[in-house]
């Protein structure tokens, strides 16, 4: 089976960094169509005798232009990168739009494509899955959004449910026992609170409070929550505030306030965290949060940046590792190459953000790093595990 220990040079190298959130965009400079192609629909990329296709929103809103061209230029990366790949990728445009989706996906199967990668958004996945499901081919996408996962459609996306687990296992493991949350009242905040209580379930450790809070209300929220996490005799050891670098000052703001001091009770976060804003918080000074090992996509980046002469999105790496795990599916698995036994391999695989695997529900577990925020930086505190061990749960 093509597993993380043998095909780690074919799915990539080292790690990621700051996790990305399906259509919030990271910044990022539009790049130049590739060396002997043009964007869009129609562009084929590669000679290989299998197809497969990559469904990306070229012409849609301006954001998702430039992640869909660095998604591009990935996918011509990976394929320039693997030995002797026998693929060919057929680009298309959705628009970014479901109905585009149905329709690139649609063109993509009749001219002979047996795996999709992408689309980017959630209808678009939902709209091509359905599509693809009907054909009985697998869907590679990218959404961040895990409702649209199912059978035969794998999000290889950052999701954060997986961050959850890491650093609630991570603080657990540390000694910390009682968690007080503040959470922020968005799709994403009503994601992780179910993760995280169901991880605090699954470790034991007690669930203290949890305050949730609108746009402009942290200050509220806080004031609720100091009895348990301000002052001296505090009755939680860590707080869990899943907020992003937008978000995160004015909850830091209201927690300097309330009194709360991070040497009493330790600050945990997810991926959102990643990113030099939230560094400089006093709030969040010896915090701790999970993220995709940054290593792996600097290096990415720089030979991305050698080939392209710009720097890529952060998603780029999704694209990069679905067309090298496809190409070493057609090399090493024959006819059963995109199989629901090939591509939910326990063992998982090694990409460019580190040993992923998919579930049969279509999500996905990956190695995640830990950091903690010192000094106005992030530092590695505990490194991406090298395996996921054991199955998917």
């Amino acid at each position: 089976m093509v597993a993380a220990g043998s095909v780690a040079a074919c799915v990539g190298s080292g790690g990621g960094g700051p996790s990305a959130r399906g259509p919030d965009l990271p910044p990022g400079g539009v790049q130049e169509a590739a060396p002997g192609g043009t964007l869009g629909a129609g562009e084929t990329i590669g000679t290989g005798s299998v197809k497969v296709a990559l469904v990306l929103p070229l012409s849609g809103a301006a954001q998702a232009q430039v992640a869909a061209v660095s998604l591009r230029n990935a996918a011509e990366l990976a394929l320039a990168e693997f030995q002797g790949p026998d693929l060919t990728i057929l680009v298309k445009d959705d628009a970014g739009t479901p109905e585009g989706a149905r329709e690139a996906t649609r063109q993509a199967l009749a001219e002979g494509a047996e795996l999709v990668i992408g689309p980017l958004f959630a209808g678009s996945v939902r709209a091509a899955g359905q599509v693809a499901r009907q054909a009985n081919r697998p869907v590679l996408a990218f959404s961040t959004d895990a409702s649209v996962a199912t059978r035969g459609v794998y999000l290889l996306s950052f999701l954060p449910q997986s961050e959850v687990d890491r650093i609630i296992d991570h603080a657990a493991a540390q000694g910390r026992r009682s968690f007080a949350a503040l959470i922020p009242d968005t799709p994403y905040g009503g994601v992780v609170e179910a993760e995280f209580r169901e991880a605090a379930a699954r470790r034991g450790v007690r669930v203290v409070a949890i305050e949730r809070y609108g746009a402009g209300q942290a200050q509220a929220a806080v004031a609720r929550l100091a009895p348990v996490v301000a002052g001296p005799t505090p009755q939680a050891d860590a707080l869990f505030l899943p907020e992003n670098a937008d978000g995160l000052p004015a909850v830091a703001e209201a927690l300097r306030a309330a009194g709360f001091n991070p040497e009493r009770v330790k600050p945990v976060g997810t991926g959102v965290w990643n990113d030099p804003r939230a560094f400089q918080l006093a709030a969040l000074q010896g915090g701790w949060y999970a993220a995709p090992d940054a290593v792996g996509f600097e290096t990415f980046a720089g030979r991305y940046r050698a080939r392209f002469g710009s720097d890529p999105t952060r998603l780029a790496t999704l694209s990069y590792d679905a067309v090298s795990l496809a190409a070493a599916l057609v090399r090493t698995q024959g006819t059963q190459r995109f199989s629901e036994s090939a591509l939910t391999n326990p063992s998982g695989f090694a990409g460019a953000d580190g040993v992923f695997r998919f579930r049969s529900d279509g999500t996905n577990d990956r190695a995640l790093a830990v950091y903690e925020i010192r000094n106005g930086a992030a530092a590695p505190l505990s490194p991406a595990p090298r395996n996921l061990g054991g199955a998917p749960t």
